[in-house]
């Protein structure tokens, strides 16, 4: 049964669109980010006053779901996206977990320097998109 859902999934994966496999590939990295975000920086309020050796293992275990979800995304995007499509698209969706995260979790304020990098994420994404 394994096989020939591999099998099927890998069918469609080669007949889908760059916009399908653009969506698949996005979401897949934005709940890989949620993972991450948590694993490197919620140590820093949730386990502050643990030992840091373990909030290294509470965060490698949470990391652990972010390669689970982070290495097929990055697989199925590569089959139409370039590479450096896939780090600015990244880089993107890093940018948008991490400020609602530093915000509602951390009590972060809003920063306008959030707004100047996002744009400047912007620019990467249309420099590395253009045809």
């Amino acid at each position: 049964m394994l096989q020939s859902l591999t099998t099927n999934w890998t069918a469609w994966l080669s007949q889908a669109s760059f916009g399908q496999i653009a969506l698949i590939s996005g979401s897949m990295l934005v709940l890989s980010n949620v993972f991450m975000t948590w694993a490197w920086y919620g140590h820093l309020k949730h386990l502050a006053d643990k030992p840091w050796w373990w909030a290294a293992l509470i965060s490698w275990s949470i990391a652990l779901f972010e390669y689970l979800l982070q290495v097929p995304a990055n697989r199925i995007g590569f089959t139409q996206l370039s590479l450096g499509q896939l780090k600015i698209m990244q880089e993107v969706i890093t940018l948008a977990v991490f400020l609602p995260f530093s915000m509602l979790v951390m009590n972060e304020p809003f920063k306008l320097d959030y707004l100047w990098a996002g744009l400047c994420l912007l620019a990467a994404v249309y420099f590395i998109f253009r045809a």
